[in-house]
């Protein structure tokens, strides 16, 4: 049975979509430079292809979607981030190095709190994660 949020309400799931124009390379970015799991696929509905990503097991996912006709999806912000709490530190320097080897080196944050303890690397939309070495809260 789900956890029920104070007010009652079931939540079943929760994802994070965002569009692109650069499927295949998103994959790479997250699956093999970042090592989270495709958990689903779809293409060909109302033309649209998806890709769903995340952690085995887990309610929370990435969802990325491409457009037949375009899918412009401009970064926002640099403090726009998706932060990975990663406490073992030779698991952030081995993703870290393995996204600079693929071309994704690390960036200077925005805001320098994420440089204390942690790596920033814009993906291939210039959109940003932080590698965060954290239990987290």
């Amino acid at each position: 049975m789900k956890e029920k949020w104070p007010n009652g309400i079931e939540v079943a799931q929760v994802r994070f979509a965002r569009p692109t124009d650069q499927l295949k390379e998103i994959e790479r970015f997250y699956c093999e430079g970042v090592g989270l799991r495709k958990i689903g696929f779809f293409s060909g509905h109302r033309g649209y292809t998806g890709l769903l990503i995340g952690l085995p097991n887990s309610d929370y996912h990435l969802e990325f979607t491409e457009h037949e006709d375009g899918s412009p999806c401009p970064a926002p912000t640099k403090d726009n981030l998706l932060v990975f709490y990663i406490p073992n530190k030779e698991t952030i320097v081995e993703i870290a190095n393995k996204l600079a080897q693929m071309g994704y080196p690390e960036v200077e944050p925005e805001n320098l709190y994420w440089k204390e303890k942690g790596v920033t690397i814009e993906d291939p939309d210039g959109w940003r994660i932080v590698l965060m070495n954290t239990e987290g809260v």
